[in-house]
């Protein structure tokens, strides 16, 4: 049985339309005009255990809605959600003791509280046991190097200190699945990679199930065997991050660096020229139409090169024009 099942979501909301000026908001106040919004309009997918997910979209395709109804938090309109057997809204009391939630933007933990108090709460609202809580909060602050700020207000911490005491607040009653809302939002490059190496071994060593939502994809190559493309509401694409690449682009990147002396050539037979940086030049090209090799032995062959190597193209590239194929481009 898988540990999330998700079957032909929909959710709708109903909001408030008025005309623009002083002229429109009088007339709201005597009339008001209503219009509805389908946020999810048939989404289906499974989680197996100990999976870990990446579930990107656009701004507005349904990505939090999704989240808020895996958490308990919103009720669907309509179809079926099971998170380890329950129904996340109509037994959220047993639901929220089996979850960890990070929301990037919003804390779970008391801004004017230092930070281990603020644990020692959670630690009784979760009806943890002291002697188990005290080794998974030592464990969780050392693996995510919060012991110098257990003593600190939250309000005190940077962004980065306050995300990993954020997502050690989620794990302190051992939960079984993970979400994660845009959990390295503004954060700098130390933070977010220490982020995605516990996110990672969580996943690894304790067999956490997680699904990370995130606009970083550089979060998605870094940690998700698997993605769900969501735009408009609905599953776009649910696939290997390799396998998306794959679908969305056929082309492969070169890039040669030629020796001091030798003059690029203007064009390459069977490639692109993306680029010239000084004696490197950059080339796209499709290896069904001309294999890898074909091509690495015509350029060495007719000029005098350094070094050649290959690479796929960047991720954000390939979601992009992925967005672009179904027309689900940022609102």
């Amino acid at each position: 049985m898988p540990h999330i099942l998700v079957d032909n979501l929909r959710k709708t909301y109903r909001v408030s339309e008025r005309d623009p000026g002083l002229r429109g908001a009088l007339r709201g106040l005597l009339q008001r005009r209503h219009r509805t919004v389908e946020a999810l309009s048939g989404v289906s997918f499974a989680l197996e255990r100990g999976e870990l997910l990446g579930f990107i979209g656009p701004n507005g395709a349904g990505k939090s809605t999704t989240i808020k109804i895996l958490s308990g938090i919103l009720r669907p309109d309509g179809g079926r959600v099971e998170v380890d057997g329950r129904d996340p809204f109509a037994d959220r009391e047993r639901h929220v003791a089996r979850i960890g939630v990070v929301f990037g933007q919003r804390t779970q933990l008391w801004w004017d509280l230092p930070v281990g108090d603020g644990f020692d709460l959670l630690r009784d609202i979760y009806r943890v046991d002291p002697q188990r809580y005290r080794r998974t909060r030592d464990e969780l602050v050392a693996l995510l190097h919060l012991e110098r700020v257990l003593d600190q207000p939250v309000r005190q911490l940077s962004l980065g200190q306050r995300m990993r005491a954020e997502i050690a607040a989620a794990l302190l009653h051992e939960p079984d699945i993970l979400f994660l809302d845009e959990p390295t939002i503004g954060l700098d490059a130390p933070s977010k990679l220490a982020v995605r190496d516990f996110v990672r071994r969580a996943n690894r060593e304790r067999g956490t199930t997680v699904l990370l939502t995130t606009h970083d994809m550089h979060d998605i190559e870094a940690l998700a065997q698997r993605v769900i493309v969501i735009g408009h509401g609905r599953v776009l694409a649910d696939s290997p991050v390799e396998a998306l690449r794959a679908q969305v682009m056929a082309e492969r990147r070169l890039v040669v660096d030629f020796a001091q002396d030798a003059t690029l050539p203007a064009q390459v037979d069977g490639a692109t020229v993306h680029s010239r940086d000084g004696q490197t030049l950059v080339l796209d090209f499709d290896p069904k139409q001309t294999p890898a090799p074909a091509l690495i032995a015509r350029i060495a062959g007719a000029h005098a090169v350094e070094d050649i190597r290959l690479e796929g193209l960047a991720i954000e590239a390939v979601i992009a024009r992925f967005y672009a194929m179904h027309g689900a481009a940022e609102a």
